[in-house]
């Protein structure tokens, strides 16, 4: 018996990437005058197109019902961003770009664990009669 929607573990492994994300874009920022250092991003996409790819299976009730599937265990990659290079030194951190990713990142995080917590509010309310 599943006693939690798939929506939890979607979070969480939304949560997971944006925190991978925060990571990658502090190192970055903390080796922007470090010479020959290459700037690394996190890719998603990668990962969606392996899901697509791959395609997706269901349990169906008759063929013309859409396959789909929610098994997903992929995870991000740390990418280094190559042939570029914005410093003599052969460094390749944009700080505006390293900054404006931070904010975006900052964000995205700050929705997801808003709805987060929605969910786990949502469940108290159900456990508790809405009390």
């Amino acid at each position: 018996m599943k006693l939690f929607s798939d929506t939890f573990n979607t979070l969480n492994q939304a949560l997971n990437y944006a925190s991978l994300k925060q990571k990658v874009i502090s190192q970055n920022i903390a080796n922007v005058d470090t010479p020959n250092y290459k700037a690394k991003d996190v890719s998603f996409n990668s990962i969606f197109q392996n899901e697509l790819s791959q395609g997706f299976s269901t349990y169906r009730t008759d063929k013309r019902h859409i396959d789909f599937s929610s098994d997903s265990s992929s995870q991000p990659e740390i990418i280094t961003k190559q042939n570029v290079q914005y410093n003599n030194n052969g460094n390749s951190v944009d700080m505006d770009q390293e900054m404006s990713d931070l904010a975006t990142n900052q964000i995205y995080y700050d929705a997801l664990v808003q709805q987060l917590n929605s969910k786990f509010s949502n469940l108290q309310a159900v456990i508790t009669g809405g009390k």
